[in-house]
């Protein structure tokens, strides 16, 4: 099959080119391009992919869909994040939808309402999968007079961590303004302020559709191996300063201990979230409990990390590799979910694929 690995490749490791800049201005963060992957990455993907296709490497710029119209893959392995806006991660799936190219992932809505922490939250409490408490402010005047501490505050389009810094858990209204304050003027968009759950917290791995839909082995993040004094949270600094490939943080357990009534809990909340928000193939759902030990939903990431080396911490492959899987057993599972999904794969042998 002819695939397309379409991608966002990170500017430490080249040249980007990225098109004209849109009318909303870019939030001026050092860590602008976090979400986007390095070089190495890339080329793990297509080389787990190539295993069994032929692949074409696409970039996720202007003249992306140009490339899509004149290649016509059979499907594009999808791991573009984008850049610009709220609509960042749906740009690709919305093009490929357009020229009517398969993709493997979550569709343009669901990657949309999915990077929007407001809009999961409030899909997630109508169809009563717990999550936090939550209220979202564009300023200062517009945070409730009663709350109650710790409190947690990022802004509401942003993933890998970016805005979450140390800071970001706060423990009276002083600290609240100054980093409600920050957000807004850093990441120029709305801050959601989030209670604070005090229980353990986990990373989910879900691979799969429908009956097929398997949760892998639970990541468990170990706080205790943070520096002295931080705080108990997976922060900016604990993902990308403090955990580095070269001295990496003994931060996850994989599988993590839990008895049967927390892991089928856990199970249950994830799988039921997977599916309230229309998730496809894939998807890492962040989880902390509250203080009765009951399982929350903190966000989901259905365009999840994919660092491919085990000192790189990245929480997808750590739990694919605990199920038994390869990196490029994962990769092809994912293709395999989107293949079937697709119906691409009609009349072929399924108990081969490595989705199964």
């Amino acid at each position: 099959m002819n695939i397309a690995l379409c991608f966002n490749l990170r500017r430490q490791s080249a040249g980007v080119e990225e098109g004209p800049l849109p009318s909303t201005p870019v939030p001026p963060a050092d860590d602008l391009y976090a979400e986007w992957d390095d070089i190495d990455t890339i080329h793990a993907v297509r080389d787990a992919l190539a295993a069994r296709h032929h692949v074409t490497l696409i970039e996720a710029d202007v003249c992306a869909f140009e490339k899509f119209r004149s290649l016509r893959p059979d499907m594009v392995f999808n791991i573009a994040e984008g850049l610009h806006t709220a609509s960042r991660e749906a740009q690709i799936p919305a093009m490929l939808d357009m020229l009517g190219i398969p993709y493997t992932g979550s569709d343009p809505l669901t990657l949309g309402n999915c990077l929007d922490k407001r809009r999961t939250k409030e899909i997630l409490s109508f169809r009563r999968v717990p999550t936090p408490r939550f209220v979202v402010v564009e300023s200062l005047r517009e945070i409730p007079s009663r709350l109650t501490f710790p409190l947690i505050v990022k802004p509401i389009f942003e993933g890998s961590s970016k805005g979450v810094t140390d800071q970001a858990l706060v423990q009276d209204r002083k600290s609240l303004r100054n980093q409600v304050t920050w957000a807004r003027e850093t990441y120029r968009q709305p801050v959601i302020i989030e209670e604070f759950l005090p229980g353990r917290e986990f990373t989910v791995a879900l691979l799969g559709n429908g009956p097929s839909l398997r949760m892998l082995p639970v990541v468990e993040i170990d706080f205790s191996a943070l520096p002295a004094g931080v705080n108990p949270i997976y922060s900016y600094e604990a993902k990308w300063l403090w955990d580095r490939e070269e001295r990496p943080l003994s931060i996850f357990t994989c599988p993590a201990p839990l008895d049967p009534a927390l892991y089928n809990a856990v199970e249950t909340v994830c799988k039921k979230a997977f599916q309230v928000m229309g998730c496809r193939d894939w998807c890492r759902i962040d989880v902390r409990l509250d203080s009765q030990g009951r399982p929350n939903i903190i966000e989901l990431n259905p365009l999840p990390g994919i660092l491919p080396r085990p000192e790189q911490n990245s929480c997808f492959p750590k739990a694919a590799r605990a199920a038994g899987l390869s990196y490029e057993e994962l990769i092809l599972g994912v293709a395999d979910a989107a293949m079937i999904r697709h119906k691409l794969r009609e009349g072929e042998n399924h108990e081969n694929c490595c989705l199964l």
